[in-house]
Formats: C-alpha cells, sequence, structure tokens
C-alpha cells in the first residue's frame, strides 16, 4: 500500500521525465506497467544533433510540449530540458529512422541511440561516391539500408536487411530508373513513413528537361520502386519530405514581401493517381530568422529549429488549425549540456523514439 500511494503522490507531468531517463534496456520492461507507461515510452520525442567546430556532433533527445498553446508567442517562453544521449567524432549523418541513425565515417555504422548498441555494415570499398538511406518495415519489424552508386544505374543499387544473422550481406536489387538522389551534408534528404521511403532525386537524361526532379518510393518490404513527379514543389532542393498524419508531404519555407515566413506544403493524397493537396501558411510574425523545418508531429504542428544554436536557443511550433505559434526554449542537461550555449551547426528530427528493440 506504501509503494502505491508513493506512486500515487508523483505528479503526473513528472511521470514522462522520470521513465525516460531510465537506462535503454530497461524501457521494454517499464513498459509492461500500464498502458499509461506504455503511451509514454513510445511517445515521439524532438532528436537534437549538434555539430561543433570541433567535428564533434552530440545528440540530445527531449519532449514534445503536450499543451504548446497556454501560452502566447509574447509571454515567456516554456522550457524543457534537452537529455545527452551520446558523442561522436568526425561523423557523417547518413539517416535517421525511428531510434536508429546511420553514420558513416572510416566506416559504416548503425547506432540505436537508447541502447548504445551498433552494428559496422559490410564495406562496400569498390564505390567512391554513394548514396544511403534507412528504413524501417513495421510489419516483418526489420530494418533496412538501402545503397545505391553515383549514378544509380539499374544495377547500382544494394539491400542489407538488419537482424539477427552475424553474417550481413549485401544483396543487389534493381531500379528501372537511373537517377542521382538529392544529396546535403546538413539536411537528410529521406523520410521513411508506414514502410516505404521517400527521397528526392534527380532523373538521368540528355537535357534539363529529360533530368525532372522525382520523388523516389521504395517499399522497404518488398524491394520495390515507385516514381512520381516532384514538379508541384517551388524548389525540390530545398524541400523538407514530412511524414504529415501518415501521409508523404513536403514543405518549402520562403520570405513574403512584409518578410514574414511563408509555408507552402504539399501532401501526396493517392500515390497511384498522383495526386496532392496543396495548403499555403503565412506565420503570425515576422522577426523568426535564419530557421528550417524539422517536421511535423503527430498532432499536425509544424516544428520549427534554429539552423545554429543561441541563447536562448528555441524551436516553434506551429498550428496551421489554430494558426498559433509557441516558442519553445531548449536547455541541455546533464553531460555537455554547455553546447546550447555555445555555437553549434543544429540538425534535429522530430520522431525520435526511446526504444530498446535493435539490429543484431
Amino acid at each position: 500500500m506504501n509503494g502505491r500511494k508513493n506512486y500515487d503522490s508523483i505528479p503526473t507531468d513528472l511521470i514522462p521525465e522520470i521513465l525516460l531517463r531510465l537506462p535503454g534496456k530497461s524501457i521494454a520492461r517499464f513498459r509492461c506497467v500500464s498502458k499509461l507507461w506504455l503511451s509514454i515510452l513510445t511517445r515521439p520525442r524532438l532528436l537534437v544533433a549538434l555539430e561543433r567546430a570541433n567535428e564533434e556532433m552530440l545528440f540530445f533527445s527531449s519532449p514534445h510540449p503536450q499543451n504548446p498553446y497556454d501560452n502566447p508567442y509574447d509571454k515567456p517562453s516554456p522550457v524543457v530540458a534537452a537529455d545527452f544521449l551520446m558523442k561522436f567524432v568526425c561523423p557523417e549523418l547518413r539517416a535517421f529512422t525511428s531510434g536508429l541513425i546511420y553514420l558513416c565515417s572510416n566506416e559504416r555504422v548503425i547506432y540505436n541511440l537508447s541502447t548504445g548498441e551498433y552494428v559496422n555494415l559490410p564495406d562496400l570499398k569498390r564505390y567512391r561516391k554513394s548514396n544511403s538511406f534507412l528504413g524501417y518495415d513495421p510489419l516483418n519489424k526489420q530494418f533496412k539500408v538501402l545503397f545505391m552508386a553515383y549514378l544509380s544505374g539499374p544495377d547500382d543499387h544494394r539491400i542489407l536487411t538488419l537482424g539477427p544473422s552475424k553474417k550481413k550481406k549485401w544483396r543487389k536489387i534493381k531500379c528501372r530508373l537511373i537517377h542521382q538522389p538529392l544529396y546535403d551534408r546538413v539536411r537528410i534528404n529521406g523520410i521513411c513513413i508506414n514502410g516505404v521511403l521517400y527521397y528526392i532525386g534527380k532523373a538521368d537524361g540528355y537535357t534539363a528537361e529529360e533530368r525532372p526532379y522525382m520523388i523516389i518510393c521504395f517499399d522497404v518490404r518488398s524491394e520495390k520502386f515507385k516514381f512520381v513527379k516532384a514538379e508541384c514543389f517551388g524548389d525540390p532542393k530545398a524541400t523538407k519530405l514530412i511524414n504529415y498524419k501518415g501521409k508523404l508531404g513536403g514543405i518549402d519555407l520562403t520570405y513574403n514581401d512584409s518578410d514574414a515566413i511563408e509555408l507552402c506544403m504539399w501532401i501526396l493524397e493517392d500515390v497511384e493517381r498522383k495526386e496532392w493537396s496543396k495548403y499555403v501558411y503565412t506565420l503570425p510574425l515576422n522577426n523568426i530568422r535564419n530557421v528550417f523545418v524539422v517536421g511535423v508531429i503527430t498532432t499536425g504542428e509544424i516544428v520549427l529549429s534554429g539552423k545554429v544554436t543561441s541563447t536562448p536557443f528555441c524551436v516553434f511550433y506551429f498550428s496551421p488549425e489554430r494558426n498559433t505559434l509557441q516558442r519553445v526554449e531548449i536547455r541541455g542537461v546533464g553531460e555537455y549540456h554547455e553546447a546550447f550555449e555555445t555555437e553549434c551547426t543544429v540538425r534535429a528530427f522530430v520522431d525520435y523514439v526511446v526504444d530498446s528493440k535493435f539490429i543484431t
């Protein structure tokens, strides 16, 4: 009875903070305690990667605000804590899916940020220039790595299934479209939604008209490709692919004549029919600078972040339904918390899940 009383005396808003500081390997056990704890431990979080001038990359995670519109923008910003996860030296961040990141430096490695476990991928030395993506099949509960050489011909695609097998091998798969995925060292091109990996690429051809931008749709389970023209995007090289309530979308961020941010959002309603819906939003304030689109959270808010750290460091939650904007201050806690107070390049993701399942 005393244990139950002690549990009941814990404020509800503190329970997520306590549970999400558990060691990664303990999380699976605590998910079985109750439906409330399961929902807390599987709730997507904001993942922030800070790249220092010395080429260190520090990963932190923080909760999304549960009631981000209780405070107007002109009131003091709510503050959330960002917990330190891991540090890497000289990495190239290639992909992120759920709780896993894909890094390249001297070798290709997949890390689980929750547990610290990792797996080295077999080398492909004969390819000097390449692109890679990380996808997840929720039906078979399998992670797969998609690799392609530059330029990607029909025989230059490889796939590797992550799992309990000790000997991991790249398998050759076919793709009928010769194309080159867009590459940006800072902004990851690619997103996995319900078992389909999407990325933007440029088709091969002799003239500019014959090299249109395409959205490549790769079914992680069947390992088949589909293609949708990306002609709706104003600037495909700057478009951020998003998961909008289970559908693929893309957001272009521009500034209008009043120097306010405009967000042009396209949603792919039907892949087979190639039907899109378009929405344009103007942020209610015009003093926000040097930000990028992080993504869209499950409740529909569009998240923006500064491209570099600042004091204070804030992210912004824009609700298209309410036409409201909430600024949330993020403060690092624990080891390397001072990184938020020094100048770092920022990368961020909206759908980080603390998960003890892994790939070996």
